[in-house]
């Protein structure tokens, strides 16, 4: 009996040292695997198992058969969460807006056409404008004059004025290609209308040490009188802050037609943002009351130029044409448009920032 326990001894430290053995030689063949792979983690796990396991990673085909580890998850979902937080600004509420994501049941449904839209009109340096008045202007001379006006950075007392004479023109919620027939590009929501690109423009300028109001008074309860209502904005904020020296009308346009509508985009830095176009007035009769009007088209032509430098394609052609709307309050005074109704929210908030970068560079 001593013997058979003996000889029984022999068998089980054989095979424990069989099991063993092979135990460290699967560690031993895969761990060059998991230092050489792009998924270590994964394969270090794997590199504990016997070679039949189900961790088995053969021709670097991917693990079958698995979950990823808590760890593996955690790592995914905060590139995820960054990568969110870097295409959106903040979370936005739709609860009384528009929701391209949400069941539009029996509605039509309608296509959206992204653009760049440039090199329309005449070269002015890098940029372009379309003058619609029939005059023969020095473009180029009237780009290189100096500022008839001087922004100090640093100082506490606003020098910059954003307001919005249609204040509740709005922008698609998603950067979708379709928009459905209840899609209303008006809302008093200003997570989606401009006066989220006003915020975006004015925190720009801001962090740049000038100084930036952003009056947020709507004026397009209807659209009769909206230009004398907003002049009256204008009028008490220079009243109030005595060193505003430019005055900006931001809106948003719209092109294409009710069942195609048009998004002009650029890309910079990876994301995309809504094209912007600048509104130049002009006056030769004094009809308007807007004898300076040559003062600001130097002021949108630096706008203009500097923005396609800094960010090419930023811009869509400059709109110089007979009218006057706000722009002679001051040589600062310009109604930029901000993308159409079809570019994302997002799209047009981008624009917004990236436009405060263009403007510390013109002013400083």
């Amino acid at each position: 009996m001593k013997r058979k326990g003996k000889y029984l001894n022999l068998i089980k430290i054989f095979t424990a040292a069989v099991l063993l053995s092979t135990a460290v030689f699967c560690v031993l063949h895969r761990l060059p695997e998991c230092f050489g792979s792009q998924n270590p983690a994964a394969l270090a796990a794997a590199a504990f198992t016997l070679a039949n396991g189900e961790y088995k990673l053969e021709n670097n085909e991917p693990l079958k058969n698995t979950q990823p580890s808590t760890a593996v998850k955690n790592q995914e979902k905060a590139k995820e969460d960054k990568t969110v937080n870097t295409a959106k600004s903040k979370k936005r509420d739709k609860s009384d807006y528009y929701d391209s994501y949400a069941e539009h049941k029996d509605e039509a449904k309608y296509d959206i056409e992204e653009r760049t839209i440039t090199g329309d009109g005449t070269a002015v340096e890098n940029c372009f404008i379309r003058n619609k008045t029939g005059l023969s202007l020095d473009f180029n001379g009237l780009l290189n004059e100096e500022l008839t006006f001087d922004i100090e950075k640093g100082i506490n007392s606003p020098q910059v004025l954003i307001y919005h004479t249609h204040t509740s023109e709005a922008y698609m919620d998603e950067d979708v290609n379709y928009f459905f027939d209840s899609f209303y590009s008006r809302t008093d929501n200003n997570d989606f209308n401009v006066v989220a690109v006003g915020d975006a423009i004015a925190e720009a300028l801001n962090k740049k040490g000038i100084k930036t109001i952003h009056d947020k008074t709507v004026h397009d309860t209807s659209y009769n009188g909206s230009y004398d209502r907003s002049v009256q904005t204008i009028e008490n904020n220079m009243e109030k802050y005595k060193d505003i020296k430019v005055v900006l009308d931001i809106h948003r346009d719209a092109i294409g037609t009710d069942e195609c509508k048009v998004k002009p985009v650029f890309s910079y830095n990876g994301r995309k943002g809504a094209q912007i176009m600048i509104l130049s007035g002009c006056d030769t009769d004094g009809e308007r009351g807007f004898e300076n009007w040559q003062n600001n088209l130097n002021f949108a032509l630096k706008i203009q130029n500097t923005a396609e430098n800094m960010y090419p394609n930023m811009t869509r052609p400059i709109s110089f044409d007979y009218f006057a709307y706000n722009e002679y309050v001051c040589d600062g005074s310009l109604l930029i448009e901000v993308g159409t109704e079809a570019n994302s929210i997002d799209e047009a908030v981008y624009a917004g920032e990236l436009l405060g970068n263009v403007l510390s560079k013109v002013l400083t």
